[in-house]
């Protein structure tokens, strides 16, 4: 790692006194009040007011009529993805997960735990490519998928970064093959998406735009089954947390009843099918009832680092991760592009990454050494799921997917120079923290210009 404290390009700059971070909790004092009440009144566990009040909140807020609290993210996307394929192939028994022998379509660029679930319910995961105008799964890429494996019934999507995808287009594709899609709105609540009259979510609740002819609808409502995350790095946090979010009341009681370990209505414990611990505790619970009312406030700041970060780095050849025409997002983390022409030789194993510096470019492995070198955060972009090790052997679909000619399995082996691997070489996530001062923000903007030096 280059001494970036005693290079000549940084001369003038100290290290942050404290972290500057890429997302950490922002807390509000509220929160305190729903613990200390949960406490005491011994609602400690997996029931209690503050459950049931976020679970409508929040439900309210997206516009769908059901929420329910879970343990993580990651366990009301399993709880979904199961529900899914029960739906689709019907009940198995206990050892058997409800995707076994299934594939199903799944966002490439994006976090592994909107993947895994698949793996848990015994699917094979077929990764459908990146498009460059927003980041998420490509339309025209999933159509390709269709065509290669047209038995597929079930897509997972998410939302990158706080920016929806083209949820449109997806959905009349899916119901063109008859397709269920979880979603995956873990990065994005609050964040909301114009639908046209025509479009088949115009029953939607949203607010209506009439100047532009049609309505506002928010993350969370473009799926059969759609999830949420309160993860300590989101927008709204409990530390941990996540809810699944239906307007069927029969899918809300048996993600309820599956979550608690499937405890049947007897006297004695009695399980008719396999369950989880993964309720979300009321005390958790409080800590997100005590977020929920500055999710608005959240947004406008991280909006805000957004437009500051899109004006400072404008002279650079860089790129601020795109926000589609008819998207409004929840800016969650900002991230920058550098454009091909200004990378500097760059080389990423699965362990190491390596480059050698070149005046007037710089790389990602550079920009994120130089930022922790002055005590500043920032991430790499989600490396895709089809590049993970775990994963490398599953189909891949790009928008121009090619047959590779000794195709393994007696299937599609497909491949091309694909755009999620393109956004991971060349992207970084920026600290976008709210709490981070403008004095702060602005020195990040002088350390990523002096990369470049």
């Amino acid at each position: 790692m280059n001494n970036y404290i005693n290079d000549p390009r940084f001369k003038g700059i100290v290290p942050f006194d404290s972290k500057v971070w890429l997302s950490s909790p922002t807390m509000h004092g509220e929160e305190q009040i729903w613990v200390d009440e949960a406490i005491r009144t011994n609602w400690v566990s997996t029931i209690g007011d503050n459950i049931n009040e976020i679970e409508k909140i929040i439900a309210n807020k997206i516009g769908r009529k059901y929420g329910v609290a879970l343990g993580a993210g990651t366990t009301a996307l399993h709880l979904a993805i199961r529900l899914a394929g029960e739906r689709l192939y019907g009940s198995k028994p206990a050892n058997i997960g409800t995707l076994t022998g299934h594939k199903v379509f799944c966002s490439d660029c994006t976090f592994f735990a909107s993947v895994n679930p698949v793996a848990y319910e015994g699917g094979e995961a077929v990764f459908i490519d990146t498009e460059l105008d927003s980041w998420n799964m490509s339309p025209k890429a999933l159509k390709r998928a269709f065509e290669i494996f047209p038995d597929v019934r079930l897509i997972v999507i998410a939302h990158l970064y706080g920016t929806p995808g083209k949820c449109d287009e997806i959905r009349r594709i899916a119901d063109q093959h008859g397709a269920l899609i979880v979603e995956d709105a873990a990065e994005s609540f609050g964040s909301s998406v114009f639908i046209k009259a025509d479009s088949p979510f115009y029953h939607c609740p949203g607010k209506k735009d009439e100047q532009k002819g049609g309505k506002w609808i928010q993350t969370g409502l473009f799926g059969d089954y759609s999830i949420i995350s309160f993860n300590g790095n989101k927008i709204i946090t409990g530390s941990t947390g996540g809810m699944f979010i239906t307007d069927c009341e029969e899918d809300a009681f048996k993600i309820r009843k599956w979550s608690t370990q499937s405890r049947e209505n007897t006297p004695w414990y009695q399980h008719e099918e396999i369950g989880y611990n993964y309720r979300m505790s009321n005390i958790v619970a409080g800590i997100i009832r005590g977020q929920l009312p500055y999710l608005e406030e959240h947004i406008a700041q991280k909006k805000a680092i957004y437009m500051r970060y899109k004006k400072g780095l404008r002279d650079l050849p860089v790129q601020m991760n795109p926000i589609p025409e008819d998207t409004d997002p929840n800016y969650w983390l900002s991230c920058l592009l550098i454009e091909n022409d200004a990378m500097c030789q760059q080389e990423r194993d699965n362990k190491i990454a390596r480059y050698i510096s070149a005046p007037g470019k710089t790389c990602p492995t550079e920009l994120l050494e130089a930022l922790s070198a002055f005590n500043a955060e920032g991430r790499p972009i989600w490396k895709p799921m089809h590049l993970q090790p775990v994963y490398c052997n599953n189909p891949f679909v790009t928008e121009a997917a090619i047959e590779e000619e000794n195709a393994s399995k007696n299937e599609a082996n497909l491949f091309s120079p694909d755009n999620g691997q393109y956004i991971f070489n060349q992207g970084i996530c920026l600290p976008s923290d709210n709490k981070m001062t403008l004095e702060q923000q602005n020195i990040i903007i002088d350390i990523i210009h002096r990369c470049f030096f």
